[in-house]
């Protein structure tokens, strides 16, 4: 994940995409993969397809119900990405569900994980107080578990957090689950700037980040932005490509 401390220290910004893995058949993974890591992303949330998706929105949880239709399991998804010849030059992320990971258990998970050129993790049902169940097994492999802050994280939890962050800081837009949306509200920016001000790694925004106004709202607030449904939506709708401009107004002023 230096790659990301990098581009926050050179002043760019970066752009990570978010897939549902599996969505429309496992074999379409890779393939997904390498047209964002050439259309310029900074790096790729692998989603992992849960019956009980809490904070998934709309987009995100009809792409995970068609992948467990299909089949898809944590391992599998493991499994293929071991499989890949291409090379991978972003960092990669699983973001997974609890539940998932401790069917095939946390100390497998992690190393498999490893095996796959995972980099970080993202569970967001797991609190912070609990990060013990995986943590110190990703330690182990140089894996970053990935914090998330919210509108409605205390300050002193913030504090406990961003003390403990590696890797970024996922910092959630919305009080609610994700989903492309139209408006932010107002204090969207000054919570931003105020992680961002006690942060020691990266922050982006994520949830409901789809247009480049959103974009052009936290610019200089965060150091990156995660956008999730409005790419799982236009996999889907066979539009990716009308994507490309949101990517390039994050990454165009980027340093190569």
């Amino acid at each position: 994940m230096k790659k990301l401390q990098d581009l926050k220290e050179s002043g760019g910004k970066a752009f990570v995409a978010y897939i549902m893995a599996g969505d429309g058949g496992l074999g379409r993974l890779s393939e997904q993969v390498q047209y964002l890591q050439e259309t310029g992303v900074t790096a790729i949330e692998i989603g992992i397809p849960f019956s009980d998706p809490v904070a998934d929105g709309p987009t995100i949880e009809a792409a995970g119900n068609r992948a467990l239709k299909e089949g898809v399991t944590l391992q599998k998804v493991l499994d293929e990405m071991k499989n890949w010849t291409f090379e991978v030059k972003i960092p990669l992320l699983i973001m997974t569900y609890l539940n998932p990971v401790l069917r095939v258990g946390v100390e497998h998970f992690v190393k498999e994980c490893k095996k796959a050129g995972v980099s970080g993790l993202i569970i967001p049902d797991l609190p912070y107080e609990h990060r013990e169940l995986v943590e110190p097994f990703a330690k182990k492999e140089a894996i970053a578990l990935v914090q998330l802050v919210t509108l409605t994280t205390t300050e002193e939890r913030l504090e406990a957090i961003l003390n403990e962050a590696e890797g970024f800081v996922y910092a959630v837009t919305v009080k609610g689950i994700t989903g492309a949306r139209d408006e932010m509200s107002g204090d969207v920016q000054a919570f931003m700037r105020r992680v961002r001000d006690k942060s020691p790694v990266p922050v982006y925004a994520g949830f409901g980040i789809s247009k480049a106004q959103h974009v052009d709202l936290l610019r200089e607030d965060v150091d990156g932005f995660i956008v999730g449904s409005a790419i799982v939506q236009a996999f889907q709708d066979g539009t990716i490509r009308e994507i490309e401009p949101l990517i390039q107004a994050v990454t165009a002023l980027n340093p190569v």
